[in-house]
């Protein structure tokens, strides 16, 4: 025999399990509608090349914290800045199209463990043909 006791606790075990249910319903449906809005975001995102680069030291082993500046070849000024990170790598976005490009590094105030100052190598010219990744290796003495 069912108690009223025993129903009221089926009952709030159900309403529970309703109430749980509909709630992860509502949660997958605002995680689809999210996961649409950065699909179309992306469809009009304007093309770009890539510049993908790692900075080796003298040991042959990626060096952190070395500025990086990127320009295209027909200018003077630098017009991308950024630093290697803890894998001595880094990335730039450039417009896509056909262009050159000059990669240097300037290793100023970044030393290796034993103290010695590291010296950059040349410059290195890099060719974007369109939205295309282009992979370097910018080296130090």
């Amino acid at each position: 025999m069912i108690t009223p006791r025993v129903r009221r606790q089926h009952s709030s075990a159900l309403f529970f399990f309703l109430v749980l249910a509909l709630g992860s319903l509502s949660c997958f449906s605002v995680g689809a509608r999210a996961k649409d809005d950065s699909d179309s975001k992306k469809s009009h995102e304007k093309p770009y090349g890539l510049i993908f680069g790692t900075v080796w030291g003298p040991d042959d082993r990626p060096v952190y914290g070395v500025k990086v500046k990127v320009r295209r070849a027909r200018d003077k000024k630098a017009r991308w800045e950024l630093n290697s990170d803890h894998n001595g790598e880094f990335a730039v976005r450039v417009p896509a199209g056909r262009e050159d490009y000059v990669v240097s590094i300037d290793p100023k105030g970044v030393k290796l463990l034993s103290g010695k100052h590291l010296y950059p190598v040349q410059d290195v010219k890099v060719h974007i043909e369109n939205d295309e990744r282009s992979d370097i290796g910018l080296h130090l003495k």
